[in-house]
């Protein structure tokens, strides 16, 4: 099986209490991500500072000695808060995140009315661990006392 990419952060930041308050100081959050065979999948909340804006998620598989950007889409309709916009983003990992050993880092850029604003996990970066998924064993469940004894006097 293809290895399982796990979150050194808790990966539903946006259901944390306060949340929005964070969004509204910050400017952008990254609001969830799931590790999915096609990639990274996520979602992101930005202040609506203005109509036109771009979001996008900066990512390395190799320490940052190399990085891919990915575009980030809107996703109508907005939260019903009126005050922020959702984007989503899928970082299409493919082969290159294969081995076990993967570290994922990425952070999330929001350009708006030219102001750049970053969300990089208070300095830390987003990291995922990749780790091997171990096969299911062959043949029916054992019950680990099945080679047990019971007497009855």
């Amino acid at each position: 099986p293809p290895p399982l990419l796990e979150p050194l952060f808790p990966p539903q930041p946006g259901a944390s209490p306060g949340f929005a308050e964070r969004v509204r100081q910050h400017k952008v959050r990254l609001e969830w991500v799931r590790a999915e065979p096609a990639g990274l999948r996520g979602a992101v909340r930005v202040l609506n500072i203005a109509y036109e804006k771009v979001v996008s998620v900066r990512y390395t598989l190799n320490g940052w000695a190399s990085c891919a950007e990915a575009a980030a889409t809107y996703q109508p309709p907005g939260p019903a808060d009126g005050i922020t916009d959702r984007f989503a983003f899928l970082l299409p990992l493919g082969a290159a995140a294969a081995a076990a050993e993967t570290t994922l880092e990425f952070a999330v850029r929001y350009r708006v009315a030219g102001a750049e604003y970053w969300d990089n996990n208070e300095g830390k970066n987003y990291r995922l661990r990749g780790r091997q998924r171990v096969p299911p064993a062959d043949g029916p469940p054992q019950d680990p006392d099945s080679s047990a004894w019971i007497h009855f006097i």
